[in-house]
């Protein structure tokens, strides 16, 4: 029976008040399953105030052999199974004003979290398990918006702190102080329980696979060379694939009506038209919610910024610094909706990756939580893009649920295994071939449940790479079984037919693969992951070292 004791702190006018409680129910078993499930939402009436901090505690016991998933904050952080002497990274021990120069702690939540670091001690957000063999326990939040629900698990004591991300929010009267699903059984069988309570499914079904420019060409893209690879992209791809323009196209981050002159002369229509005409679906990315110092939108309009401490919110390093629109003000909606306006109705576009999102949602106020105010920005993007297809990337996960399209599940991949050293000593949202394979596979339930996962692009080529052909092995299949979104950044027009046989062969797995299984496990002191698959009769298993 589970049992969950909470405590709760708020400032009020006659001093700190404390209120404690407890939440505890009998297991649902739901019938012809092994599942087991219940919901604990208990809640609180509370005096006027502010809110100081929800904590509670669950008791859950990790066998010596078992494995804790902690969802990491948003779509880049590192999200591993770990054993009970694991730990949870936070900023690696850098000086703090390389910290605040390279803008390190915007790019999670280092900023209003702290991550000891201890073994044993594991965190993450909005959902966790629990997994012994093929059993698994998950616990997960029923609704982020009166604050993100925040997880730390202790292993030498076998117990759960369960925390809301609320300090500060105005409070009087009934309180929802946490609301969580709790399942046994099956993985299938605990994840599907949760998305049924959730009420929420996917928006679509459909599988993407296609192009996008940046993990060859980067910001350096052109028209010329967008029409000389869509003309390479028309002797593999087939109808109705994806062509997408990445980070480039625009004069600067933040200046969305038009394309930068010089490197598309004839705008932005004319290449979706170009795209539609080769049968494909166009897609452009945006980061609609940044705007980087050199924009004119910074220069020219300071005040539509989101302020913190009489600064704008700085987000990070990308351009050379970028910082945060304030979504509520009326200019900056009309400005991104002018912007949509354009990039669907007037230039022709079927997909938008927006890319960036975090930055709707730095803090949160005494009226509304961060997470209330990230859900609030993705449900203003759906409602901007009506029908059309959205790729969220760089987004608190939960927050995106039902809302995008399809979804970035990990990091962006880079052009080796696991990027320079020091890197390592930053954070986990940064670059990483491996921890974006690792990724896919560790939040592989969400794939068709909450929206259509990208794990990011593979490749097929040599050049400008410096992956083994492992390597590139592992991430591709990586892309095709764990995901609905398969897009590459090779120049396809310099595909050999041995490469063209391998394109194909990785698209039959990717539309027909079934009985897909992951099996982690122990090598010694080498942790492994084994991946098998079925394809026709034939059954096929590749190893991923951790």
């Amino acid at each position: 029976m589970p049992k969950l004791t909470y405590t709760i702190t708020v400032e009020t006018a006659l001093g700190e008040h404390r209120q404690s409680g407890t939440c505890q129910k009998h297991w649902d078993v739901v019938p012809d399953t092994s599942l087991r499930q219940i919901t604990l939402s208990p809640r609180a009436e509370l005096p006027e105030g502010r809110l100081k901090s929800v904590e509670a505690e669950i008791g859950v016991r990790l066998e010596e052999d078992g494995f804790v998933f902690m969802n990491g904050f948003q779509t880049w952080s590192y999200s591993p199974e770990l054993t009970r002497n694991g730990s949870t990274k936070g900023i690696g021990p850098l000086p703090a004003p390389v910290i605040r120069h390279y803008g390190l702690e915007s790019y999670g939540d280092y900023y209003f979290r702290s991550y000891p670091g201890k073994k044993g001690i594991m965190q993450g957000t909005s959902y966790c398990y629990f997994r012994h063999g093929d059993q698994f326990r998950l616990i997960a939040s029923l609704d982020e918006a009166p604050g993100y629900t925040q997880f730390t698990y202790h292993a030498d004591a076998n117990k759960l702190i369960v925390s809301r991300d609320c300090e500060g929010l105005a409070v009087s009267g009934e309180y929802p102080v946490l609301d969580l699903y709790i399942a046994a059984g099956t993985e299938q069988e605990v994840f599907d329980g949760w998305f049924n309570a959730l009420g929420i499914k996917p928006r679509t079904a459909e599988t993407l696979s296609g192009y996008t420019s940046w993990y060859n060409r980067y910001e350096d893209i052109s028209e010329e060379t967008m029409l000389a690879d869509l003309e390479g992209a028309a002797q593999v791809l087939k109808p109705g694939d994806l062509f997408q323009i990445d980070d480039g196209w625009e004069p600067a981050v933040g200046d969305w009506l038009e394309a930068d002159p010089a490197k598309f002369p004839n705008g932005m229509k004319a290449m979706a038209d170009a795209i539609h005409e080769k049968g494909f679906k166009a897609g452009l990315w945006l980061a609609p919610f940044a705007a980087c110092k050199r924009s004119k939108l910074y220069e020219e309009h300071p005040k539509w910024f989101y302020f913190h401490n009489r600064e704008p919110w700085y987000c990070g390093i990308n351009w050379g610094g970028f910082y945060a629109l304030d979504f509520d003000y009326p200019e900056v909606r009309d400005y991104l909706k002018e912007t949509f306006r354009r990039v669907f109705d007037e230039w022709g576009y079927d997909l938008v990756k927006l890319d960036f999102l975090y930055a709707a949602a730095p803090f949160g106020d005494k009226h509304e939580t961060r997470g209330g105010r990230m859900i609030r920005a993705m449900k203003f993007l759906r409602e901007l893009c009506g029908d059309k297809l959205i790729l969220g990337c760089g987004v608190p996960l939960m927050p995106a649920f039902g809302l995008v399209d399809y979804c970035r599940i990990s990091c962006d991949v880079g052009l080796d295994w696991d990027d320079a050293p020091w890197m390592k000593l930053t954070h986990r949202e940064r670059i990483s071939t491996r921890q974006a394979i690792l990724n896919a596979v560790w939040r592989r339930q969400l794939n068709g449940r909450a929206f259509g996962s990208d794990p990011d692009v593979f490749y097929l080529r040599d050049k400008n790479l410096k992956l083994t052909s492992e390597q590139k092995k592992m991430l591709a299949l990586g892309c095709a079984l764990f995901s609905q979104v398969r897009l590459c950044s090779d120049e396809l027009g310099d595909f050999t037919p041995a490469r063209r046989d391998a394109w194909d062969r990785l698209r039959l797995i990717f539309e027909t693969a079934r009985d897909v299984s992951v099996r982690h496990e122990m090598n010694g002191k080498q942790e492994l992951l084994e991946i098998t698959y079925r394809l026709g009769e034939e059954c096929f298993s590749y190893r991923v070292p951790v």
